[in-house]
């Protein structure tokens, strides 16, 4: 039997990267009939939504610049037997779609994500040494955030109606589905981190903001209650320290970095006039493209779930 594979792609001022992104599927030998490419394109004021068209993607043009909004609205289209959330910084191949569906056609699978590995390579030194200890956070083990794309199963998906109106899509995707239920994929996908220091810092606070968004959705909306929250819930504020810096001594000065971006984040969040919302545009494949080069989610490497922690 044929896996119906869509793929939903929110975008906002992509028009640098997202032509590569999209080629890199629709013109790869192995493109079919059983991939659909919706792409969102929210707010946009370039070309992102020619570009879209041009590569062969479906593409729904959204006047207000919403991740949210952009993911509502291309689901309530979508069909599929799988649905793949993907970032348009993120360049996949129909092969890693197709083996996540896979995936997810086992019995008792619902989700599944494919290995990040976080490209520091155009990065500062600070930067690069942030990640040496993010990307080794216990946090991310067995989880679909911190890769900048998800795939879930058409039932997975039909546990709730819309995203809620928060920065975490990634968190709450995760918690929809169960811990049994999800599966790690040992292919990998490159996920892009900043280049400088003050990029990654507002990065960092609006992961931080998002993180701390979500868990308010989760104690107040009713719908958070409804969710299958992991044994590993929230913020683990010494796990970069306990489970990371004291198992590789050799981390220790990355460590100073890491923690120095950290609070440097964390007071950036609670500078005055400073706003979680403002604007969710990206860094793609190293070039900006619009606006903070934060993704509208709560991550800290174009996908990575929670950070400073």
């Amino acid at each position: 039997m044929v896996v119906q594979i869509t793929v939903i792609m929110p975008a906002f001022n992509e028009e640098e990267g997202i032509g590569p992104v999209l080629r890199a599927m629709t013109e790869s030998p192995s493109f079919g009939p059983d991939v659909e490419i919706i792409v969102a394109a929210n707010g946009c004021t370039d070309r992102t939504a020619a570009v879209a068209r041009s590569c062969g993607a479906r593409v729904l043009e959204i006047a207000t610049p919403s991740k949210i909004a952009a993911l509502n609205a291309a689901d309530e289209i979508a069909g599929g037997d799988v649905r793949i959330y993907l970032d348009a910084d993120i360049a996949v191949s129909v092969e890693l779609l197709r083996a996540l569906a896979a995936v997810i056609a086992e019995p008792g699978v619902e989700a599944a994500a494919p290995r990040p590995v976080i490209d520091t390579s155009a990065s500062t030194w600070p930067v690069r040494a942030y990640y040496a200890i993010n990307a080794r956070l216990p946090i991310f083990s067995g989880r679909l955030f911190g890769r900048g794309l998800i795939a879930i199963s058409a039932a997975a998906r039909a546990r709730f109606t819309n995203f809620p109106d928060i920065i975490a899509d990634d968190m709450f995707l995760d918690a929809v589905v169960r811990a049994d239920e999800k599966r790690d994929v040992d292919l990998p996908v490159r996920v892009v981190a900043p280049r400088r220091t003050g990029e990654l810092v507002r990065r960092v606070a609006r992961s931080r903001a998002g993180n701390a968004e979500f868990w308010e959705f989760v104690r107040t909306d009713p719908r958070g209650a409804e969710l299958a929250l992991d044994p590993v819930p929230g913020s683990r504020p010494w796990s970069w320290l306990r489970r990371v810096v004291l198992t590789a001594p050799h981390l220790v000065p990355a460590a100073f970095c890491y923690v120095a971006i950290t609070v440097a984040a964390e007071l950036r969040r609670r500078s005055p006039g400073w706003s979680v919302r403002s604007g969710w545009g990206r860094t793609t494949a190293g070039v900006p493209t619009g606006g903070p080069a934060d993704p509208h989610s709560a991550v800290d490497a174009s996908g990575a779930g929670p950070s400073g922690r």
